[in-house]
């Protein structure tokens, strides 16, 4: 079993940086991929970015073009996400989630969410 929770969310403009942290409970979080999705009112939640249990190989969703980095700290049981040059179409739930799988993890544990809002 593990536990997520997520922070950093908040409330920002158009063209600002937001870093999203997401802290996890349980055993052997090292031996899980690890992402993060979103989900905007009225949409499909998607795929922003995953990063393997070795933190070696990170993949990203095609609309982040270069914007948000995935890393993680193994020994803090923690995963980030650096967002920048945010606009308003990244407004959305982001959603922390750990699981097994190479090279297409099955993703069993969530997090609450972490609300992003972005205004111009």
């Amino acid at each position: 079993q593990v536990q997520l929770v997520e922070s950093g969310g908040g409330a920002v403009q158009t063209g600002d940086s937001l870093r999203l942290v997401c802290v996890a409970s349980g055993r052997s979080f090292n031996t899980y991929a690890l992402a993060w999705f979103r989900q905007a009112p009225g949409k499909e939640r998607e795929f922003v970015a995953g990063i393997s249990w070795s933190g070696t190989i990170a993949t990203y969703g095609d609309f982040v073009k270069g914007r948000f980095t995935i890393s993680r700290e193994n020994a803090k049981n923690t995963v980030y996400l650096q967002m920048s040059s945010l606009h308003s179409e990244d407004t959305a739930v982001y959603y922390c989630a750990a699981g097994l799988g190479d090279p297409r993890p099955t993703y069993d544990y969530w997090g609450q969410g972490t609300q992003v809002t972005v205004s111009s």
